[in-house]
């Protein structure tokens, strides 16, 4: 009696409101995060920890408390306990995570604008041109990209645009269509034609973190560009790290979305665990074109 009240409630848009039971997921989430953050600044600051195994166990603790917490979610879902304003709520929770994400790579692309619009051309400049030369870099100027004394990043070779780059910037490009295309296959009811596209949009995703992970071996065998190559190295690995970091919980969620429709969740016109994913991955799309803009081409 108690499912067909709350399928009822699923259909109708009853003003009754579903209150979930209190998680630990949040936190184990957070925990599992925090132990990555901790062993990459473990390797940055060259301390003696065990950073590998801090960020694989982090990252497995991360995979797993997503993968448990999206299950609980979907049987919430399929069980019929969200209501349409529940729907309502999840609309606008999304639309607040993907204003804040704008605000977190905004700040990454504002610390880029003033190092290279703004900072470098002041060490340069007739003001702190003599402090520059006197104690920081004699041989200094303010071209792009900058590194700083030889000696303390070492000399290397800036990111080309028209190779990797280029092919990840048609490959996301690609994505977005693909999952726009199975979105209007799911409304249109074509659940087949709808894994297909999705099978295809996680393919993508996939192939884009292979080119990036194989892009950043490059970059470090050969061009001797890391996170200790001056400003030009830490902002190019923030910027794309972070990114990267987006497309693999993006991938993951696909993934996911793409398991629920074979399991025959979702329907025509009730899919917003559908659409919420396609909009975060729209959201990493637009970024990487700004990313290969900004980062790669000027």
């Amino acid at each position: 009696m108690a499912t067909q009240d709350a399928h009822a409630a699923h259909d109708t848009g009853s003003s009754r409101y579903f209150v979930p039971n209190p998680s630990a997921w949040p936190f184990y989430l957070t925990a599992s995060l925090a132990l990555v953050v901790y062993g990459v600044a473990t390797y940055l600051e060259d301390r003696p920890y065990p950073w590998k195994v801090m960020v694989i166990v982090g990252a497995l603790l991360a995979f797993t408390v997503i993968f448990r917490w999206f299950r609980g979610v979907a049987l919430e879902s399929e069980s019929g306990s969200y209501n349409l304003q529940v729907d309502r709520t999840f609309r606008w929770g999304m639309s607040w995570f993907i204003f804040s994400e704008v605000m977190f790579f905004g700040a990454f692309f504002g610390a880029l604008f003033y190092t290279r619009m703004l900072s470098v051309p002041w060490l340069a400049g007739d003001g702190a041109k003599l402090l520059t030369k006197l104690m920081l870099w004699p041989q200094f100027e303010a071209g792009w990209p900058s590194n700083g004394p030889a000696h303390v990043g070492g000399e290397f070779k800036g990111m080309e645009a028209w190779g990797l780059p280029a092919l990840n910037t048609l490959l996301l490009i690609t994505s977005s269509f693909t999952v726009t295309w199975a979105h209007h296959a799911l409304k249109d009811n074509k659940r087949a034609k709808c894994i297909a596209f999705m099978i295809l949009t996680v393919a993508l995703g996939a192939t884009f973190l292979y080119f990036q992970a194989t892009e950043y071996a490059h970059a470090y065998t050969v061009q001797n560009l890391t996170l200790h190559s001056g400003v030009y190295g830490s902002t190019f690995f923030m910027l794309t790290g972070f990114h990267g970091l987006h497309v693999t919980l993006g991938t993951l969620m696909l993934i996911i979305i793409t398991i629920r429709l074979a399991l025959g969740h979702f329907k025509p016109d009730r899919h917003f665990g559908f659409e919420g994913v396609a909009w975060y991955w729209h959201f990493v799309d637009v970024v990487w074109i700004g990313l290969f803009t900004f980062v790669y081409v000027l």
